[in-house]
């Protein structure tokens, strides 16, 4: 009863909040297509730049750039932008600038960008010759001695890829709407961050009003720190590395490494700290608790049990000398990576048992029947026979994929994935989503799905393996009802994105892969990481090679008891958590923290402890909640308009210096 007691107030909150946003409206207008060019064009070089140098994308300086512009332009032309429209603006923009794995952003060719640099790395060597030519060309391919895509040898990669992109869109589109109906419409789970995310967008429309004074005060100053700081961590670096071939760091990036310094007295310690203010400013927004306990478990893990597991023979792997990643995969593989394992498992665990007993509860109430089916009019929803069709079609076509480009491979595992079991994972996560505002999830699930298989052969690491997780689309769905846009928007946003960014991102990586080869001294985060994940993805290739170490290595690393020992800890953590009534956050944060480098942890600790302690008293509580976000995003801003000025200049030389004459 109480749990129900807290959804029903949570999502009575909320639907306060939002109570003025239900005349649905179309957001995907002429306009907005305009801003959808504007960031493909404009903003997307900039955030592949500064991934390759800094590891970070443009993020929150693509959406306030780019709705402030429009807003701006669209109110001294008195046809201001509707809330809807801002609303697609923010969403386009953090779409098309979003961060993947590795630092890399820019659309769908970033991966590619990625198969080339590994099938050529040092660590990919025993298996560059078996890397399959669907994925990318061979390593003694013209194509990639000249570093170009425009070749025949990539005509199959580049055509799979676009397929791929084209289900991706479809299963999640078609799943995320499903689990929004089961989970917002018919369970009425409250999604605490959903609203968070609304407001922040029409936040983004009040700044563009020069009547919110507060906004556009606290904005500049985010943004002249930002620019201040953005000057230092990536405009000289960029600029001496397109004038001088190698970029100077007055600022370490991606952080200032200790760990060698302290070895004589701490082996295998990582210690070290990121410089990057930016880390700072995120504590700002992130719950307190959250980082508390990620820095504890963190330093704990990293710092404090490290030199004991050494000395008790744990961590045998470990070479004197070796920076903090290669002592961080040394650590990893031998000890925390089965630990790691056990305590997301619990977490898994923990989630699936929320689910089952708040199901319980609400049919026991029969709250599932008070509110019906029926969605509200306006909202543009489809019959539900399209959206089953579409995920079983994208689902189906995955599958066929599999088929043929791994007809070896076991293809029970394949149609278990797709039919089974990423759709009750999507659901769970969903529900968690819609609970707690974070999300479960099952680790190394594909790794464990392929050792088990025995299956030798490389190409089923490149195979569309149809196992995701669709819950946090059902979030997406329900920021979208409450900013009143109508559901059709984000399906015309999506068809348009789709050739426009593979256009775009298919452009300015050519161009960047042709000017200079990636990873190079000109992009210091590429260069200082690429090389640490290479080396990760090399172990996995190869786990079922015969023979194989690193076969040996990774089992050894899934040490079964110690994932034991993490799962029963995980769950008795939560036990006292419960029993004594500590804050949830605050197990979350510790369960997390164990496998993230305290280089960035504390830091976004010294943010959360500054709001806590002494931003909040000097503003107030309601005041700093709602300074934090928008002093965050105009700090993102400005270091983001910095980095853009330096990447125009380094594209203009770049250009110049690739020219004939």
């Amino acid at each position: 009863m109480a749990l129900q007691d807290e959804l029903s107030k949570a999502r009575q909150t909320a639907e306060e909040v939002s109570a003025e946003e239900h005349q649905f409206q179309d957001g995907f207008t002429f306009r907005t297509f305009l801003g959808l060019l504007f960031v493909a064009f404009v903003m997307l070089p900039g955030s592949i730049y500064m991934g390759l140098v800094a590891g970070v994308g443009l993020g929150a300086a693509a959406e306030w750039v780019t709705i402030v512009l429009f807003a701006e332009v669209m109110r001294r032309s008195l046809q201001p932008l509707k809330r809807q429209e801002i609303y697609m603006l923010y969403y386009i923009a953090a779409s098309l600038t979003a961060m993947g794995l590795f630092g890399l952003s820019g659309g769908p060719l970033q991966w590619k960008i990625w198969d080339q640099f590994f099938v050529q790395s040092a660590p990919a060597a025993p298996i560059a010759g078996e890397v399959p030519h669907w994925a990318v060309p061979a390593p003694d391919s013209e194509a990639l001695r000249q570093r170009t895509f425009f070749s025949p040898d990539w005509a199959i990669p580049l055509f799979l890829l676009l397929v791929m992109e084209i289900l991706g869109r479809a299963s999640w589109m078609s799943m995320g709407y499903l689990l929004f109906r089961a989970t917002s419409d018919v369970e009425r789970l409250p999604f605490p961050l959903a609203p968070v995310a609304a407001a922040g967008a029409l936040a983004l429309a009040e700044a563009g009003n020069r009547e919110e004074s507060w906004r556009w005060g606290v904005f500049s100053t985010g943004a002249v720190v930002g620019m201040g700081f953005g000057l230092f961590y990536v405009g000289i670096p960029v600029f001496t590395g397109t004038l001088f071939g190698s970029a100077l760091q007055i600022i370490p990036i991606p952080f200032l490494d200790l760990t060698q310094n302290v070895e004589g007295a701490l082996p295998t310690a990582i210690v070290g700290l990121s410089i990057n203010l930016g880390e700072v400013l995120v504590g700002f927004v992130l719950p307190y608790h959250i980082l508390l306990g990620a820095a504890i478990s963190s330093v704990l893990t990293y710092i404090v049990a490290n030199p004991i597991l050494y000395r008790a023979g744990l961590i045998p792997n470990w070479q004197p000398n070796s920076p903090a990643l290669q002592t961080k995969l040394a650590a990893d593989i031998d000890f925390w990576l089965a630990i790691i394992v056990g305590l997301q498992l619990a977490v898994a665990v923990i989630g699936i048992g929320m689910v089952v007993r708040t199901l319980r509860e609400t049919r026991q109430n029969n709250r599932l029947r008070e509110r019906g089916t029926l969605p509200p009019p306006g909202r543009g929803d489809p019959p539900l026979w399209i959206p089953i069709a579409v995920w079983l079609v994208s689902v189906v076509s995955y599958i066929m994929l599999c088929r043929i480009l791994v007809p070896d491979f076991p293809m029970w595992i394949v149609v278990g994935f797709g039919l089974f079991w990423s759709p009750l994972n999507s659901y769970v996560s969903a529900r968690m989503i819609g609970l707690t505002g974070q999300g479960v999830s099952v680790p190394f699930l594909k790794e464990v799905a392929i050792i088990t298989s025995r299956y030798p052969k490389v190409d089923i690491w490149y195979a569309p393996l149809p196992l995701y997780d669709h819950g946090g689309s059902a979030q997406r769905f329900r920021e979208v009802e409450l900013t009143g846009t109508k559901f059709t928007s984000i399906l015309k946003a999506e068809l348009v994105m789709l050739p426009v960014i593979f256009i775009a991102s298919f452009l300015f990586w050519s161009f960047f892969w042709r000017a200079s080869p990636i990873p190079s001294p000109l992009f210091p985060f590429a260069m200082t990481m690429w090389p640490y994940y290479a080396q990760m993805e090399a172990v996995w290739k190869q786990i079922n090679r015969p023979e194989s170490a690193a076969q040996q290595w990774v089992l050894s690393a899934l040490n079964i008891p110690r994932i034991i020992a993490g799962f029963v800890s995980g769950l008795g953590l939560f036990w006292l958590f419960n029993v004594f009534k500590l804050p949830m956050l605050l197990f979350y944060g510790l369960v997390g923290g164990v496998g993230q480098l305290p280089h960035f942890t504390l830091p976004k600790l010294l943010g959360a402890w500054l709001g806590h302690r002494y931003f909040k008293k000097r503003f107030g509580e309601e005041n700093w909640v709602r300074y934090a976000p928008v002093l965050l995003a105009g700090f993102f801003c400005g270091m983001g308009l910095i980095g853009m000025l330096s990447i125009a200049l380094a594209l203009v030389a770049k250009s110049v210096s690739v020219l004939p004459f």
